[in-house]
């Protein structure tokens, strides 16, 4: 029997997975916040390790590598974060770090955009981040890679540039929690599941963009992602 609504269904949000025609259906976007130290430190905390804080965008959020994302309304100052993103295959709750990455699907490379002037309000203010992170477009991602092609990459370069120019540059070695750990962590919040996606943090060096700008970034060994940046 073909269910019936009382307004029209919205698609399911996906993501192209590198090689294959069956795509990576997007449940929920999960993120961390401040999980390298010199990212921590230039948003003004300590960079020492504490227990992960997460935030979320709306699985519609995601935009696929190659397109242009319209500069978002209400802000000023959109900022660029470069990430390595998890691809959940399985899921559930209490998951131990030793079984944290048997959930894994895949790796992606992501830009967790970001309107810094509302997450600089919302925080003097002690408001919710969700008008800052959680906007249209805000998580332009690249093809998902299979961990059963790349396995589970623990380190390499993360980076990002405007317009040719280097402004993010870290290690995913630099991660003060690993992917198995955030993986258990946020394990302890949600019940994890098939299609979540876990944006896992970024490198110092965050930073403006403006319309006219092109975007390109990539994990080592992962992905790379590319976008521009256009008027509304």
């Amino acid at each position: 029997m073909t269910a019936e609504y009382a307004v029209p269904a919205a698609a399911r949000p996906t993501v192209e997975v590198t090689d294959r025609a069956p795509r990576f259906p997007v449940r929920r976007i999960f993120c961390v916040a401040r999980n390298y130290p010199e990212h921590a430190r230039e948003m003004g905390m300590s960079g020492e390790r504490a227990p992960p804080f997460f935030f979320s965008k709306p699985a519609d959020a995601v935009i696929a590598s190659g397109s242009d994302v319209r500069y978002p309304p209400r802000t000023a100052n959109l900022h660029h974060e470069i990430e390595l993103v998890v691809a959940l295959g399985a899921g559930g709750r209490e998951i131990g770090i030793d079984a944290a990455l048997s959930l894994v699907f895949g790796y992606a490379a992501g830009n967790d955009l970001t309107r810094r002037d509302v997450q600089s309000a919302a925080r003097e203010q002690g408001r919710p981040w969700d008008a800052a992170k959680g906007f249209d477009f805000a998580a332009p991602i690249s093809p998902i890679v299979p961990a059963a092609r790349i396995g589970h990459p623990a380190a390499g370069r993360i980076w990002l540039e405007v317009n040719g120019k280097l402004r993010q540059q870290g290690d995913l070695a630099d991660m003060i929690w690993s992917v198995p750990e955030v993986i258990a962590e946020l394990s302890t919040w949600f019940e994890l599941a098939a299609g979540d996606l876990i944006f896992t943090g970024t490198p110092a060096g965050v930073g403006p963009l403006v319309p006219g700008d092109r975007v390109q970034g990539g994990v080592e060994g992962v992905a790379m992602l590319e976008h521009a940046i256009v008027a509304r």
